[in-house]
């Protein structure tokens, strides 16, 4: 992160009153402080909103010394996906519902944020999954994801049958209706609703978690984050399926296709406020601890 920070993205569906109204405090609260503010070409803000510079999303990573997300998880998660390949750090105000990764609450957000521009908070860096999707032949598409890479069924009624393998050796033929490749980040995301364990997010390892599997005997699994895995897609009536990075879609699978996904050389940083304890906010979201020996 550079410093003094010059120039700050600011990252939200701007459209929602409680993201506004958090942009509306935020954005003179940058200017007094002599920080230039980035928003998306197509963002909406309030009249009389000054001092903003509208840019294409692309261009946050390479702009922008600091990208904050003013939202829920998913908003964060775009957000990492914009910066992936640029070092950028992120910081989460949490306007949405649970929020794993926007840690900030409304009422901390200046405070916060000035702890930001001076570099006082608490970075967290965090491995990126990296996803390619072999489609028909000579298609290629890529992807990260800080969370998890879905392989599901789309616009079908049918499970799908498909089969996987870790660095090369066959694991297992599945019939379900999809698989969660997920990093310990994303332990807590989807694959937690698919029975797979809480990894601690700077443990490497990944979580293999079918969806909706046919069989019992169908586990979710841990394997070493320095493992190769590979999803494919075997032919059966009406198949249709689709591969997503966090929530956006990567693109289709098709029988014969191949889907691999590999821990990337990229890291995202996240910032948390001073204090930041990973099992208190654990107990926070998922109520634990409720009992006479809450702490």
């Amino acid at each position: 992160m550079a410093f003094p920070v010059g120039c700050c993205a600011l990252v939200g569906r701007f459209a929602d009153p409680r993201i506004a109204e958090s942009v509306g405090a935020l954005l003179p609260h940058l200017a007094g402080r002599g920080v230039r503010v980035l928003v998306s070409e197509n963002a909406t803000l309030a009249a009389g909103a000054a001092g903003v510079t509208r840019v294409p999303e692309r261009e946050f990573g390479e702009r922008a010394d600091l990208v904050i997300a003013i939202g829920g998880d998913g908003t964060l998660l775009y957000a990492a996906r914009l910066v992936a390949r640029h070092a950028v750090p992120l910081l989460g105000v949490n306007r949405g519902r649970l929020g794993f990764l926007t840690d900030v609450m409304p009422q901390d957000m200046l405070p916060s944020v000035d702890a930001a521009l001076a570099g006082e908070l608490q970075a967290d860096e965090r491995p990126l999954l990296a996803a390619q999707l072999h489609g028909a032949p000579g298609q290629l598409a890529q992807g990260f994801a800080l969370n998890d890479v879905v392989m599901q069924k789309r616009e079908t009624g049918r499970t799908l049958d498909f089969e996987t393998r870790v660095n090369g050796h066959y694991v297992n033929t599945h019939d379900g209706d999809g698989i969660i490749v997920a990093s310990a980040t994303g332990s807590t995301a989807y694959a937690l609703s698919c029975g797979g364990p809480i990894i601690e997010p700077h443990l490497e390892a990944l979580v293999i978690a079918p969806i909706c599997a046919h069989t019992l005997s169908d586990r979710p699994i841990v394997v070493s984050a320095r493992s190769v895995i590979e999803v494919a897609l075997l032919e059966r009536p009406d198949t249709q399926a689709q591969v997503t990075c966090d929530g956006g879609v990567l693109g289709a699978l098709v029988p014969g296709g191949r889907l691999e996904v590999r821990t990337a050389a990229e890291r995202i940083t996240l910032l948390h406020p001073a204090g930041h304890d990973y099992y208190k906010l654990l107990r926070s979201k998922l109520h634990w601890g409720r009992g006479s020996f809450e702490r």
